[in-house]
């Protein structure tokens, strides 16, 4: 549904210029002008009521526009002082800002336990120091080793030890310093069993410790009568929103195929909801008063069903637009869809602008926008006079709607795209409605022992029926496009591409389709240019993996990882693979530490590296007390593994221009290497803790 008219849509044309302000907050924090936007609104507040008073005797109906900017230079203000006022770090009393030996703080979320590590978020309401107590504000990302039995509300007392969350210390790495910041989380810590005491239980909101309490329930219903491991996983998150339990094979095969929304409780799910409660319901639209009763009883359980699962974020914002679309079609004639979307978002944002950062909330909003605008468009391509035929194509036209529209946004940030996307979400139609019904079925009567065990029955093989055709389809010929590394610009070129092309579709307007061909055309020459470079590059990179070790030797396209890790190594998945992937590496070698090699660009001969004209040496535990004959000349010398030796004895045998300490050194080797190299005014880099060294050698 378009408007035809700015007036179907004021909220559109409110939230419009109040999301551009909310990214400048973001962006640019302008903490320190905030007395200067706060004039500046007053300013044009005063305003813009004066207009509208005299709006007659000062004949502003000849200056429509007048009013048009002051409004939007209004929302544009209110964007940017609202998010920051949302910024934690920017209270004076955040925590980070106080000398304090230990933290008072209340967990704020359910505590989860991964690879031996329980995480989990909290607020700090109280600093110690000294046996002084002040009030605090601010969130902290904790870790503790082991498993607890902690749970949310609960109040601790810990050490005032925090550090600064890292920025990602490889190229593409995932920026996960970033991530938390967009939810108010700037500092974290990391603590042993002993390190903390119990204090108190729930002390945290009620309602919210109320649902994942009852959340916890319905996952151990589940385990009780659902025996498959991935089943029960998929059921729990599902229906749920509970997502610890689910393995990395079946996220990877959910989002290979372009299904991975399905895992996500949001929009679909509550849909699928409305739709039961709309027929369980409909008896009451034959009473006077039963329509009110009816969208009252379908608004409590929608949001009962929110309580379900946990009040996550996703399902709370599908409720607030689903509440918002049943209360305007209930007591308005005509609503617009597109303004309904906007007041939800509206209100979401107003509640806290960093919810524009979620990809999630993002991505939903998308997806609706697309299936409002552009659904009709793509309907309208092809008709079908056989009904169950109309049927196929109005459900595809809904799945090429929502991928064309998140397509550019989802491969930002996910680099893939789903080329089977449209058999994937047919196949999953009717098993997720199955899953929908049969698990809230059982959750209801899942003390009636045989109609429990049925639909036990009946959601388990669902379940594994829907696993294996999306297994199927993933690893089907072709299934998808991988490595796609698009900027910001190349994004936004995509977007305005696919809206001017839609657009000039519907209005017929050249002037559209010649915009859509250029922003076509920069994006090709972007693209093109990318590839060129990475075609044309040779670079050493040194990068930061902790603990290990990881050198990375590109040419072109090809490139050799000479590495202690493995290939399906977490560490090597998560900082080495963006970096090959982003750098259009489509031949890569992985090489062990022990390992030689010599091919056309690159030749290794035990700790020796010879890669085009640039020379490296491994200094480690079996060459530290080599005596060479003469020295040696490299460009670096790379040390690892604490050599134990010092810098004197090294330049005894080394000749190099840049001495690389890697994160394998212990903190003591590091130090003392640091200490030397400054000593000597040596040229040095420490990789640990450290943004990696990546050099050209062309």
């Amino acid at each position: 549904m378009i408007a035809n008219h700015k007036g179907e849509i004021p909220v559109v044309t409110l939230l419009l210029p109040f999301l551009p302000g909310i990214a400048i907050g973001i962006a640019f924090n302008p903490v320190n002008h905030l007395p200067l936007l706060s004039g500046i609104f007053i300013g044009l507040g005063v305003i813009f009521i004066a207009l509208n008073i005299g709006y007659r005797r000062l004949a502003i109906y000849k200056l429509r526009w007048l009013g048009g900017i002051l409004m939007n230079l209004l929302m544009l203000v209110a964007g940017c002082i609202s998010t920051i006022n949302c910024n934690e770090l920017n209270n004076p009393r955040h925590f980070s800002k106080t000398p304090a030996q230990y933290f008072s703080v209340v967990i704020n979320n359910e505590p989860q336990l991964k690879n031996g590590l329980t995480r989990f978020t909290a607020s700090v309401k109280q600093s110690i120091n000294y046996r002084r107590t002040a009030a605090v504000t601010g969130t902290l990302l904790v870790t503790i080793k082991g498993e607890t039995s902690l749970a949310y509300g609960d109040e601790l007392l810990i050490p005032a030890s925090f550090t600064p969350v890292d920025p990602p210390f490889n190229p593409a790495e995932f920026n996960y310093k970033q991530y938390l910041a967009h939810q108010n989380i700037y500092h974290q810590e990391f603590l042993y069993p002993g390190q903390y005491r119990l204090l108190k239980h729930n002390m945290g909101n009620s309602i919210i410790a109320y649902s994942l309490k009852l959340r916890q329930k319905m996952v151990a219903s589940f385990k009780k009568q659902l025996h498959n491991s991935n089943a029960i996983a998929v059921a729990s998150t599902l229906i749920l929103g509970y997502k610890a339990d689910l393995s990395n094979e079946v996220l990877q095969a959910y989002s290979k195929t372009g299904t991975i929304h399905v895992l996500s409780v949001s929009g679909a799910h509550v849909a699928i909801i409305y739709l039961l409660l709309q027929w369980m319901l409909s008896f009451l639209d034959r009473y006077r008063y039963g329509k009110l009763l009816k969208i009252t009883l379908t608004i409590l359980l929608i949001w009962y069903y929110s309580l379900l699962t946990g009040f996550s974020p996703a399902v709370c914002r599908a409720a607030v637009m689903i509440s918002m679309v049943i209360i305007g079609k209930t007591f308005v004639r005509h609503i617009n869809m597109l303004n309904i979307l906007a007041i939800s978002a509206f209100s979401l944002l107003l509640y806290n602008p960093l919810y524009i950062t979620d990809v999630g909330f993002q991505l939903s909003y998308l997806a609706v926008v697309g299936l409002i605008i552009f659904q009709p468009v793509v309907y309208e391509w092809f008709e079908f006079k056989n009904k169950w035929a109309d049927k196929l194509w109005a459900l595809c036209s809904v799945s090429i709607a929502a991928q064309v529209i998140t397509f550019p946004l989802s491969a930002f940030y996910f680099h893939q795209f789903p080329v089977y996307f449209l058999i994937s979400n047919l196949l999953i139609i009717i098993p997720t409605s199955i899953i929908m019904y049969s698990g809230l079925g059982y959750l209801l009567l899942s003390w009636v022992p045989g109609l429990s065990t049925v639909l036990a029955w009946v959601l388990e093989k669902t379940i594994l029926l829907m696993n294996k055709a999306l297994t199927l389809v993933e690893y089907a010929p072709f299934a998808g496009i991988g490595k796609i590394w698009f900027t910001t610009a190349e994004y936004l070129l995509v977007y305005v591409f696919i809206i001017c092309l839609f657009c000039f579709i519907y209005y017929k307007s050249s002037w559209l389709l010649k915009l859509s061909l250029a922003c076509l055309l920069l994006l090709s020459i972007s693209i093109s240019v990318k590839r060129y470079n990475s075609v044309n590059t040779r670079s050493v990179a040194f990068l930061n993996l902790h603990k290990n070790t990881g050198m990375v030797f590109k040419s072109g396209n090809n490139a050799i990882v000479l590495s202690n890790l493995g290939d399906t190594d977490k560490n090597y998945t998560y900082s080495v693979q963006p970096y090959l992937d982003s750098s259009k590496v489509s031949n890569t070698i992985l090489l062990g530490l022990d390992q030689n090699i010599s091919v056309p660009y690159f030749k290794k001969v035990g700790n020796l590296i010879q890669f085009y004209d640039k020379r490296i040496f491994i200094l480690d535990n079996g060459t530290a007390n080599l005596q060479l004959p003469k020295k040696l000349k490299t460009d670096y010398l790379y040390v690892m593994q604490n050599p134990y030796t010092n810098l004197g004895q090294i330049n005894k045998n080394y000749d190099y221009q840049t001495l690389v300490i890697d994160g394998s050194n212990s903190t003591k080797s590091i130090a003392q290497l640091e200490t030397e190299a400054m000593a000597m005014h040596i040229n040095y880099r420490i990789l640990k803790r450290n943004i990696s060294l990546v050099a050209l050698s062309n």
